[in-house]
């Protein structure tokens, strides 16, 4: 799975990089070396405007951890971090917004965690490792989002209405799967367009643009055990663990 990444690049720069037609300054959010489930996060998507109806690309925060529309409460998010790309499609809370509903997440990289059986009078833990392009390239997340009604509030009320967002993920490959049996799926630049159009909805036509980020060619370290706790950031979560057991 993907539970934790980091996402420092601007908006600025964002709107740049993804050809952003669409976004409001006043939204704002802070680099995160710590993104955790139900934080907001920078997504792109598309969406026709109401007024031209022209397809308008924008960049704008979403909540990480999907709420289907049809959900009672928006806490089932925190459980929906992730949607498998072997079903995502079929299953009731994807398969809408897998239909029309896609959107990118930036992403410098992401973090993994091998248990350490305790030894030598130390405890067991969780090691966290960093996992991000060799190349330093910005990985474009495959995600889905969705709306969903707060029946408690009214209409004109703007908390009534949560976006949300999920990213889909795979069966590990190359140095990746050496750290966790699942790892995110991406998107090249050449098929943004093709990804976002909320008019395709051929199924095997978009599941032929998933791919395994910068090709499977990550750079894989382990880091401080600082990361293990959501309330930690900065970028010295990103130095390397001298001390940390080698990978099997």
């Amino acid at each position: 799975m993907c539970g934790r990444f980091v996402s420092t690049t601007g908006p600025q720069d964002l709107v740049s990089l993804f050809g952003v037609t669409r976004w409001d300054p006043a939204e704002t959010l802070d680099p995160s070396w710590n993104v955790a489930p139900t934080d907001p996060v920078w997504a792109v998507l598309e969406r026709l405007d109401r007024d031209t109806g022209e397809l308008a690309r924008q960049l704008r925060p979403l909540r990480w951890g999907l709420v289907p529309s049809w959900a009672k409460d928006p806490s089932v998010g925190a459980r929906m971090i992730n949607a498998r790309s072997e079903t995502v499609h079929e299953k009731p809370a994807f398969r809408k917004a897998f239909a029309t509903r896609r959107c990118l997440l930036p992403a410098d990289g992401y973090y993994e965690w091998v248990a350490i059986a305790a030894a030598e009078g130390k405890k067991a833990y969780k090691q966290p490792y960093y996992l991000t392009p060799a190349d330093n390239s910005l990985m474009a997340m495959a995600a889905l989002y969705e709306f969903w009604r707060d029946p408690t509030r009214p209409d004109h009320d703007p908390l009534a209405w949560l976006t949300t967002t999920t990213v889909i993920t795979t069966q590990a490959r190359d140095d990746a799967g050496r750290v966790h049996d699942r790892m995110p799926l991406t998107i090249d630049q050449d098929d943004f367009a093709t990804w976002l159009d909320p008019a395709l909805t051929e199924t095997a036509e978009l599941r032929s643009l998933l791919r395994t980020p910068a090709d499977g060619h990550l750079t894989v370290r382990p880091v401080s055990t600082a990361v293990n706790s959501v309330r930690n950031n900065g970028a010295q979560l990103l130095d390397e663990a001298p001390d940390a057991p080698p990978l099997a």
